[in-house]
């Protein structure tokens, strides 16, 4: 070795010890905690520039031997099957809380009232009060808090919101947003969690228009009022008799009802005046994750689809009739796409979005501020949900109240 390879090697190490080292849990390992660990693993080969170096130190999950597997795979120091040793452990500083649906509060609250910043998968809780109390603990405790509106990171959408800010498609008019998945329709999908209002909540409305609650706000700003609709299509499933992880196959089993929506579709009127209608469904046989959006303005049109994920449909100009459609393909000016690809129409996938959230939480750590969405973000949505609840069973218009 030279001596300046020598120097350059120097320079390495010391920029390598430079970087703080932040001890992190992920509470619940299921298939979610197991994208969250790897988000955490692939983060620094992406933003090598990133302040904080994440190091996996404890995973809890109360099924047996899973906490162990997630070890052996991860490399996390150790495993608990009780989520509150967590709390008491100095080591970790952040936490990933992908457990299910109703611990969202208690986790989020111990582990921001234990000074712990918090990464938090949708919808954050039950009900609008469960978010806010997670946000208030956050707020109370000067940590950060990132939930887990994964979407909106895709570069695409990101271009898509400043086409509309930049009033390219001229003053948006109306918006569909669409969230369609057979995730839940086998009429063998076991009776876990998901489809009870005490452990669950709501069905498909947490599950999937969260995200969809989320993507209209983000793209148009708030909703002001709505009307909906929702539908139960399959009444009854088998319970299981193990333990499950994400959608697992129950048949024989003994039948118990389902408690929660498998169908919404709602119309939207927006604080712009602009008007939405948001549909979602988990039983729709046919589909696979058929996620997107169409925006429509005075001037021109934005299209979205999750499936092609790096991929924009543009209609913008003064021809207005019989304007045509360009496909747009996103690249490395575009979002955060240059941390993955190097060149417009190279894939980035689902994984790659959770990454994304990874790295802006941990730079919200790293620099104290907010980066990517927040428990606010969940107050927002939780309560358009609730509004969604409340106008189904009035079947009326009902405003919503953030």
């Amino acid at each position: 070795m030279d001596a300046v390879d020598s120097v350059n090697a120097v320079d390495s190490v010391n920029a390598v010890d430079s970087v703080d080292s932040l001890g992190v849990a992920v509470v619940g390992f299921g298939w979610m905690g197991r994208v969250h660990s790897q988000a955490y693993a692939r983060v620094r080969h992406h933003y090598p520039q990133l302040a904080l170096r994440p190091r996996l130190v404890t995973v809890a999950e109360e099924v047996p031997g899973r906490a162990e597997e997630a070890a052996d795979q991860f490399g996390f120091t150790a495993t608990t099957r009780d989520w509150r040793e967590v709390v008491a452990d100095p080591r970790v500083r952040a936490v990933s809380i992908t457990a299910p649906n109703f611990l969202h509060r208690e986790i989020g609250v111990a582990m921001a009232e234990a000074g712990k910043h918090i990464w938090i998968e949708k919808p954050v809780g039950l009900t609008p009060e469960d978010a806010r109390a997670v946000a208030d603990a956050v707020a109370k405790a000067g940590v950060q808090g990132t939930v887990g509106f994964n979407y909106r990171n895709a570069p695409a959408v990101e271009t898509a919101r400043d086409l509309i800010a930049s009033g390219e498609l001229g003053t948006v008019t109306h918006v569909r947003v669409r969230l369609f998945s057979d995730y839940a329709a086998h009429p063998d999908g076991a009776l876990t969690w998901r489809y009870e209002r005490e452990r669950g909540g709501s069905g498909v409305l947490g599950d999937l228009a969260s995200h969809g609650a989320d993507l209209a706000r983000f793209l148009l700003g708030d909703i002001a009022s709505l009307t909906a609709d929702t539908a139960v299509f399959v009444p009854e499933r088998a319970r299981p008799t193990g333990a499950t992880a994400g959608h697992s196959r129950a048949a024989g089993g003994e039948l118990g009802p389902v408690e929660n929506e498998d169908y919404v579709n709602c119309l939207l009127r927006f604080a712009s005046g602009a008007r939405g209608v948001l549909e979602a469904c988990r039983v729709s046989v046919g589909e696979q994750n058929n996620y997107g959006f169409e925006v429509h303005g005075t001037k021109g049109a934005v299209f979205w689809d999750f499936r092609r994920m790096n991929e924009l449909g543009v209609s913008r100009g003064t021809t207005y009739q019989d304007q045509p459609v360009s496909t747009v393909y996103v690249g490395p000016g575009d979002g955060e796409f240059g941390a993955f690809q190097p060149g417009a129409a190279n894939a980035m996938g689902y994984d790659d979005l959770k990454v994304v959230e990874a790295y802006r939480f941990l730079r919200s750590i790293a620099e104290g501020a907010p980066h990517g969405a927040t428990l606010a973000d969940a107050v927002h949505s939780a309560t358009v949900l609730e509004a969604m609840t409340r106008s189904a069973q009035s079947r009326s218009w009902v405003d919503v109240h953030p």
